[in-house]
């Protein structure tokens, strides 16, 4: 299969709240720096397909797939919506291109939480009605909590190792312009904190945030045309679901990392992906989840103990989320995976390394996950 290339990207917002603007004309905001970065191309005459990653359930609006075309410059032209997280809109990318429907492809994700006044409600609403929502829990955290405690028994990880995640992640966000949650924090300081759901705190626990982000990718030989070199690949791609519920999933481990990644992997020809990377860029939405989905990306058997050794630091063997991740971020709904994604291009373009792996999760209370091998030709 042909390998596809990113011409481009654009992002608006990253704040708690962004007022200024509906989620219409962040996309456009977002849209207008993504074409701009693709070296200027006209979305009405150069995009032959566009992407948008959302679904009805965050955006209170019936089929509101209806909304996306006209800011992305799709108006009347084949738009296509996926309900999951962005890289797995990346993924339709690539197929759109290896299947010879389109050499460009844009595609866009957003996030208007600040618009959701019952977010909470909304997400218990997401589980299944007889086993969890029956129960009416307290706050839907307690699956990440269920999760943690399975986690940290079964790798012997402390609850003074997801301390040191939320240092690590929020002092690196310190050098990012997107990072509104960025500190320069103890791991004393987390350790002192209430816990929203043991074993974690609110500084474990990624905030939601305003967001909108535009790719845009093509064939490898058009990105040759149109920027000679100065492009990125996109090598491997996998998304999968482990699990549909609760009650069958394997808590405490995150099997649908280890499958998507295993197909990333054979795509891109890896079998050491410890050694293969310069840095990974991985979902911590919650802080024990950083360290459980490097185990199922095959990058460390023993995370805790990497952790504690700086194997993880920006400095370190395998920096993992150099730029602070979504604990540094927060957590953009949907374009989530594209929020990392972001980061993993920053890395490479700043000089910083050449070959990034970006794993993103689609959060409570799924059990899908997505992985992108980005690296430079």
């Amino acid at each position: 299969m042909d390998r596809i290339a990113v011409l481009g990207v654009g992002w608006y917002g990253f704040r708690p709240t962004t007022p200024e603007t509906s989620f219409r004309e962040m996309v456009f905001e977002a849209a207008a720096r993504a074409y701009e970065d693709a070296g200027g191309i006209n979305p009405r005459n150069d995009v032959d397909s566009f992407i948008s990653c959302q679904e009805d359930f965050w955006e209170g609006i019936s089929i509101s797939d209806e909304f996306a075309p006209d800011q992305i410059g799709g108006a009347m032209r084949p738009t296509m919506t996926v309900a999951g997280d962005s890289l797995q809109g990346l993924a339709h990318a690539f197929m759109h291109i290896n299947s010879g429907i389109a050499d460009i492809v844009a595609i866009e994700a957003h996030s208007k939480a600040s618009d959701i006044l019952t977010l909470n409600d909304l997400i218990k609403f997401s589980m299944d009605p007889i086993y969890v929502r029956s129960i009416n829990p307290i706050n839907f955290h307690f699956i990440a909590g269920l999760d943690a405690v399975k986690f940290l028994e079964r790798k012997g990880v402390s609850r003074e190792d997801l301390s040191l995640v939320v240092e690590k992640n929020k002092r690196a966000g310190l050098l990012s312009p997107r990072a509104s949650y960025a500190s320069k924090i103890s791991a004393n300081d987390v350790n002192n904190k209430e816990y929203i759901v043991y074993p974690l705190t609110q500084l474990d626990i990624a905030p939601f945030v305003d967001a909108a982000i535009v790719v845009v990718v093509a064939e490898e030989e058009v990105a040759k045309k149109l920027k000679k070199d100065d492009y990125l690949l996109i090598t491997g791609l996998g998304f999968a679901t482990d699990s549909n519920n609760i009650e069958t999933a394997e808590l405490g481990k995150a099997n649908y990392m280890r499958i998507a990644s295993n197909i990333a992997y054979k795509m891109a020809n890896i079998t050491s992906p410890r050694r293969y990377f310069d840095a990974v860029f991985v979902d911590d939405r919650y802080s024990y989840k950083e360290l459980q989905h490097l185990e199922g990306l095959g990058i460390s058997e023993e995370p805790a103990k990497d952790l504690r050794e700086g194997n993880f630091s920006p400095q370190g063997e395998i920096p993992v989320n150099p730029l602070g991740g979504h604990l540094s971020k927060g957590v953009p709904l949907e374009a989530s995976g594209f929020s990392l994604l972001l980061d993993a291009i920053d890395y490479i373009r700043q000089g910083k390394g050449e070959k990034a792996l970006v794993a993103s999760w689609r959060g409570i209370p799924t059990f899908t996950g997505a992985v992108a091998v980005v690296e430079r030709p």
